[in-house]
């Protein structure tokens, strides 16, 4: 296993791992943050905001090159000694999704119109996506192998975002203790299958780089079955904490709200995981709590969020995150607090209009599993004959892994530890 950022989400896991600092550190928190402490400014999380240290940049400066597939938070593409196709957050390929740019000529040549991802995993047509992620995939490992044998390259890393797509759009097929199970569907080896599938597929990138060369294949996070949806500012306005100006007409987006700020104390945001924000006097424009009561409002609302239950009156065990409890440091506009719903069970819903804080229906299309702390990790070291399971590894340990791989120095901020199985 293989323990995720806190949160275990697409970004910023990925970028955590390959620069081996925390999403504190890296100073964003998901896909969109809080540009300011203003109500309404937000900036997407792409390449520009990593601004510490890849383990490409690295190991262009000493010379190595690299080969970067899908790999998020590569749009907008930077030079490199190496070669990158973006990843799925990239607008679409009308954008320069290649470095070079010629690279792309060579892609399309290769595969016709690239799949930078599916159109949408949130669909209730089946057959087609499942054909979209397959087709998606194919392409994916086809330009991959090109590469790898047409391109000078030291260092190579392929995401593939297959597993996510069919994880959310197929997992209560699968899973008896899903509430919306199926039992007897025809997709339920959807999965598997394409797990086997994806198996194949590395079984022959293993056979292109042989037997000599530093092999892992790991995930930014886990997956699990999700349970439904709290509906997070439904639950802020039942207990007093964020006030509205008016009731909204049917379900809504809380953008699209107008908050009493004059009498909001907190509002949050929807996703995998809950982001709660205070609001603060001298901080928020329009801020209501005081700086001394700051930590005694953020421990209630704790409080409060570990009593959750589902319709049935069961807790469902919520666990709430202080940011600087769990980085190293803190920097940009973090959430006041980081909620697991459910210890990830359930998603955190962001739209108001509901009538309830629960919901088994998900406010932008359907999804069948949430995000797990835990992903998975299998490494093959040439230098080592060992075999076998190794315990407490953290996704940040990954960059300096590869680093010694090459046999250069581990930099000292670096908040991760070479894994280094069978050998000192």
């Amino acid at each position: 296993e293989l323990e995720s950022t806190i949160p275990p989400i697409t970004v910023p896991a990925w970028a955590s791992m390959v620069t081996s600092k925390d999403p504190g550190r890296l100073g964003f928190y998901g896909f969109r943050n809080r540009a300011d402490y203003s109500y309404d400014r937000m900036r997407i999380a792409n390449s520009r905001l990593v601004t510490e240290d890849t383990l490409w940049d690295i190991l262009s400066r000493a010379g190595k090159k690299s080969v970067l597939v899908g790999v998020p938070q590569t749009y907008p593409v930077k030079p490199t000694n190496g070669y990158i196709i973006t990843s799925f957050l990239t607008p679409s390929t009308s954008n320069q999704y290649t470095y070079p740019a010629d690279l792309r000529d060579e892609i399309e040549a290769l595969v016709g119109e690239y799949m930078l991802d599916v159109n949408n995993f949130r669909t209730e047509d089946k057959d087609d996506l499942l054909q979209q992620i397959y087709e998606m995939t194919e392409k994916r490992f086809t330009v991959l192998k090109y590469l790898l044998q047409e391109k000078e390259w030291d260092f190579c890393m392929l995401v593939e975002m297959g597993p996510d797509r069919i994880h959310h759009a197929f997992w209560k097929f699968l899973d008896p203790q899903h509430p919306k199970h199926v039992p007897g569907s025809p997709y339920a080896n959807s999965i598997e299958d394409y797990y086997k599938y994806l198996d194949g597929q590395i079984g022959e990138i293993l056979e292109l780089v042989g037997d000599d060369t530093l092999t892992l294949v790991v995930s930014d996070h886990g997956a699990r079955h999700m349970e439904g949806g709290i509906c997070i500012n439904e639950w802020l306005r039942q207990e007093g904490y964020l006030t509205l100006k008016e009731e909204p007409a049917g379900i809504v987006p809380i953008e699209k709200v107008e908050i009493d700020w004059d009498r909001t104390l907190a509002w949050g945001a929807g996703g995998y995981y809950g982001r709660l924000f205070l609001n603060v006097q001298g901080r928020e424009p329009q801020g209501v709590i005081p700086a001394a009561d700051y930590e005694r409002v953020r421990d209630e609302i704790v409080h409060k969020l570990s009593q959750i239950t589902d319709e049935r009156g069961t807790n469902i065990d919520t666990v709430s995150y202080k940011p600087q409890a769990v980085y190293q440091e803190v920097r940009n506009v973090a959430p006041d607090l980081l909620v697991y719903f459910g210890n990830l069970a359930w998603r955190s819903v962001g739209s108001l209009g509901h009538g309830s804080i629960h919901t088994r229906e998900n406010d932008i299309g359907p999804d069948d599993a949430n995000h797990a702390q835990h992903g998975i990790f299998i490494m093959y070291d040439p230098r080592s004959g060992g075999r076998g399971r190794v315990e407490g590894l953290h996704l940040m340990d990954v960059a300096p892994t590869v680093l010694d791989g090459f046999g250069l120095p581990i930099p000292a901020d670096m908040q991760g530890k070479r894994i280094a199985y069978g050998r000192g």
